[in-house]
């Protein structure tokens, strides 16, 4: 499923239009990116949480030249599944 087809999902069970549906993805993807990269964390309660989490600074090999090369430290976000899903999602195998 992209994106396209989630707008046209939403809209077909809430009754909202295409164009309503695409601005609360949107605007909901847009809200959760905000608040993450300010360092909170967006938990949505039955289906997981957003954060961002630190990696610390590390020194790697380039896998072209077998250089060594140092990676700074830097912010990545990380979505964990809530428990509640994660057990869904077994049942349905």
């Amino acid at each position: 499923m992209n994106k396209s087809d989630l707008v046209r999902e939403i809209a077909s069970r809430t009754g909202l239009t295409q164009m309503e549906a695409r601005a609360a993805i949107d605007q909901t993807v847009t809200i959760i990116g905000e608040q993450v990269s300010k360092g909170r964390t967006v938990n949505l309660r039955g289906f997981g949480t957003f954060k961002s989490v630190a990696r610390e600074a590390r020194k790697a090999q380039h896998p072209r030249t077998r250089q060594t090369i140092s990676v700074p430290k830097k912010n990545v976000p990380v979505f964990r599944a809530s428990p509640e899903w994660k057990t869904e999602l077994l049942k349905k195998k």
